[in-house]
């Protein structure tokens, strides 16, 4: 029997965004993926929905020959308007 080869995989980290939806689950988008929304029932299913979302969108663009995107630095500012 031939001993398979381990698979060669990069780790890829992008901020993902969680907002609660109307329904009480989660929409899910990831800045640096143009594109990416998936949903989760809740935010452990949301994060699993995210994790796959992201695969699938980078297994995509590596089919493609294209490289993945490097995540920007995005500033995170909570911003208090008065109308």
């Amino acid at each position: 029997m031939r001993e398979m080869k381990p698979l060669k995989q990069n780790v890829y980290q992008y901020t993902a965004i969680f907002d609660l939806n109307e329904n009480g689950g989660y929409t899910v988008t990831v800045p640096a993926l143009p594109g990416l929304v998936t949903e989760g029932k809740n935010l452990v299913h949301a994060r699993s929905m995210a994790e796959d979302a992201i695969r699938c969108y980078i297994e995509g663009l590596k089919k493609r020959k294209r490289k993945p995107p490097l995540e920007r630095e995005i500033a995170r500012i909570r911003l208090r308007v008065a109308v």
